[in-house]
């Protein structure tokens, strides 16, 4: 792989992770189209783990207090009940922290099921194609659902993060975008738009870090076939755009317009299916 290809897949990855149109899904096409075909899944795991990186990054006020709401959680400490704000703050952190918990054992649990099902490397650019189409149709019927419905909450209840953590687990198939899937599933579940667009980026957070455990046994490889330069360039091209994607994309997740990504999904799917 030469550095330009992997300031390319870098780029490709960090638009597309946070935008809903499956980041690995456009990897592998990509690859495919440059003829790289026996580049790691690890390298893929570096460029998430990079746009990781922006997602800390842009939320790290946020993580910083759930953080800490955790730290006070396992070690018994109490804050002053006087403050009102403050006690419900950490009473909604609390839920969050449980949330997010729920939501990545079940995200785990259908991972690990999908990674035994389907093996990355032998996944055709057809179902890939036909990934991005049900993306395209999860963003759709989430639009219309949410702007429909009332009593939307701000932080997920036990069963929204159950229901969240599916979805997200569906993200994990080809061309299936996770944020797409999960923050369709939360607007399912009456979870209101912007808060289903943070908790959609801070799950994402332990189920990238689970990936990149899984696949740290193949860093050797990934040195050996992709080159150190490449990979360092990919990831720092990921977290760049990655970071600029994310605040694009919040700012259409205030304005609920996340359905017209299948604008560009349905044509992208159907041209794959038919000419690759």
């Amino acid at each position: 792989m030469s550095v330009f290809q992997g300031i390319i897949l870098g780029f490709i990855q960090g638009i597309a992770e946070f935008l809903p149109v499956s980041s690995s899904g456009h990897l592998k096409l990509a690859q495919h189209l440059f003829g790289l075909k026996e580049v790691p899944l690890l390298f893929d795991v570096l460029l998430h783990l990079a746009t990781l990186c922006s997602v800390i990054l842009f939320f790290r006020k946020k993580i910083w207090n759930l953080l800490c709401t955790f730290f006070r959680l396992i070690t018994f400490r109490k804050i002053n009940s006087e403050d009102t704000v403050l006690a419900e703050n950490e009473m909604k952190n609390r839920k969050m922290i449980l949330a997010v918990i729920l939501a990545t054992l079940i995200t785990g649990i259908i991972g690990i099921f999908t990674s035994k099902l389907l093996d990355s490397d032998s996944v055709s650019i057809k179902l890939i194609c036909a990934g991005f189409i049900i993306t395209a149709l999860l963003l759709i019927t989430s639009a219309y659902v949410e702007k429909h419905i009332n009593n939307k909450t701000d932080v997920p209840s036990w069963i929204q993060s159950l229901i969240i953590g599916f979805a997200q687990g569906i993200g994990t198939l080809p061309g299936i975008s996770r944020s797409g899937s999960s923050i369709a599933g939360a607007l399912y579940s009456k979870v209101d738009r912007v808060s289903a667009g943070e908790f959609s980026f801070i799950i994402s957070i332990p189920a990238i870090l689970g990936a990149f455990i899984l696949e740290a046994k193949d860093l050797g490889n990934v040195k050996e076939s992709v080159g150190v330069v490449p990979v360092a360039a990919g990831c720092i091209t990921a977290f760049a755009s990655g970071f600029f994607a994310l605040a694009f994309l919040m700012r259409l997740i205030k304005k609920g317009r996340l359905e017209w990504f299948a604008c560009y999904l349905i044509p992208l799917g159907i041209c794959g299916i038919i000419f690759f």
